[in-house]
């Protein structure tokens, strides 16, 4: 049949040409823009993973970013706590020095003295001045804000980390399940001491020992004052009992401190016992032992440590508090403070670190029960006018013990948490930019060949077209055209 109002073959041949351009498009977006998905038509389902996939490798690059930038801040930090650690170095060899006062004149004290000052005042400076972008590091704007402590209870608190999460406060309770004590022997030899015969004993602490003599009929004070004057050389101090016995204890609480006393081969037996009543000629210290908001903790003398995942800190108790007088809990608040740092690409508690960095003004580096370093400036208790030597150098040890606690931590905290964080990060990328690539990316070698055989339908297309617009002619011959 022949009819010139529809073209039928036309139509048909003009779909095809339209469908094969569209594909030519298609394959042309995609090569020149290197990438398969360019809009939600393309590929609904690969586009919405593929949109995931892209807000979770920017999440982890910005985590990475963040991961650098705390390595960077606890660079600075260290570098200036290395300074604050060669000044305290500096300050013991000084206080060291002004003991030696048979060799020492009171002019080169007084030199020591101002070298000391100066130092001092340089770890003052050092504490206000190290910043990073405009934030203090070591001012104690990083350190943790509590309130509550009753200090006759817990006589130093530091808190090292803490995660609030959601709360606006981290409520803490300290409870004890077991006293610390000192190492105690007694000897109970009866007035007076010790007895009709001379003796001498062995006497150790953890400081040292020494050999001391003990005349026949010595008073029972006379005993004690003997010992005492030894206190410094043994760490065992001495106190005298209502019925005539004499205690041999150590200086501190726990289990690293002891007292042995034995009487020297030759010599007339003296004989001690433990708390037990044992005859034993050595004996050790205990440890406190207790519970910071439920979760066992770790002893060491009056001290408890708690590294949880919620909280990390470390308690000195008070000697009436730990030693088992009265009260066994306590409780305070942590309301702020700390520095916090994203480390993953999600904001919650489970990829975030917060630690605190404790201040290092010279009235903040010490203790209250051993002194602070700034009582070693001139006029203060433990200036070396004062001549206190042992409790100035007990003083620096401990600053310089907190210093490099410090240091230690945050070195810990870059290697095993940031840098071990940035390399898991990093594979995490690869492995989702991998898997965005195969969902979103062109395929140039497939492209291209779509392309090729869109561009040959596409001109097969238009000349099938041609041929059936030019069918229609043939109807003019039957009307004898």
């Amino acid at each position: 049949m022949s009819r010139i109002t529809s073209n039928i073959p036309a139509v048909v041949a003009q779909r095809h040409l339209l469908v094969s351009q569209r594909e030519l498009g298609v394959a042309l977006e995609r090569l020149s823009s290197g990438i398969r998905i360019n809009r939600g038509a393309d590929d609904p389902a690969g586009l919405i993973v593929s949109e995931r996939l892209r807000a979770e490798i920017e999440g982890l690059n910005q985590a990475i970013n963040n991961s650098h930038r705390a390595i960077n801040v606890i660079a600075t930090t260290e570098g200036a706590l290395n300074e604050v650690s060669a000044l305290l170095i500096d300050i013991q060899g000084l206080i060291v020095e002004a003991a030696n006062s048979g060799a020492f004149s009171p002019e080169e004290r007084d030199a020591n003295q101002l070298q000391i000052d100066s130092a001092i005042e340089s770890i003052g400076r050092i504490a206000n001045v190290t910043t990073f972008a405009g934030r203090k590091l070591l001012d104690g704007s990083l350190d943790y804000i509590t309130s509550g402590i009753d200090t006759a209870h817990l006589a130093n608190t530091s808190v090292l980390g803490a995660k609030f999460g959601s709360r606006d406060h981290i409520p803490v309770k300290v409870q004890i399940t077991q006293s610390a004590q000192k190492a105690q022997l007694m000897y109970d030899g009866g007035t007076p001491l010790p007895g009709p015969d001379a003796v001498t004993v062995d006497i150790q602490g953890p400081n040292g020992i020494v050999a001391l003599s003990f005349p026949a009929n010595m008073t029972q004070n006379e005993m004690v004052e003997a010992i005492q004057s030894q206190t410094d050389a043994t760490g065992v101090t001495a106190s005298a009992g209502a019925a005539g016995e004499v205690y041999f204890q150590s200086t501190s609480y726990g289990s690293r401190e002891f007292v042995r006393v034995e009487t020297i081969e030759g010599s007339a037996a003296f004989e001690v016992k433990n708390r037990d009543g044992g005859g034993d000629k050595r004996t050790e210290g205990v440890d406190t032992l207790g519970t910071i908001n439920g979760y066992s903790t770790i002893g060491d003398g009056l001290s408890l440590s708690l590294n949880s995942f919620l909280l990390d800190i470390d308690i000195t108790l008070d000697e009436d508090f730990g030693g088992g007088l009265g009260v066994t809990s306590s409780t305070f608040d942590i309301t702020g403070g700390g520095s916090l740092f994203q480390l993953g690409p999600q904001v919650n508690t489970n990829q975030q670190e917060n630690i605190g960095i404790k201040a290092m003004h010279p009235n903040k580096l010490g203790s209250r029960l051993v002194g602070y370093l700034s009582e070693l400036s001139s006029g203060q208790t433990y200036a070396l006018r004062e001549e206190k030597f042992q409790n100035a150098s007990n003083t620096i040890q401990l600053a310089i013990e907190q210093v490099a606690t410090l240091r230690g931590r945050l070195g810990a905290f870059e290697r095993n948490t940031l840098q071990t964080n940035i390399n898991q990060l990093q594979i995490t990328v690869e492995n989702l930019t991998s898997s965005e690539s195969v969902i979103r990316d062109t395929d140039f070698a497939e492209e291209t060949t779509e392309l090729t055989r869109a561009q040959i339908l596409v001109q097969a297309g238009n000349s099938i077209l041609a041929i059936a617009n030019a069918q229609q002619q043939s109807v003019l011959s039957l009307l004898g055209g």
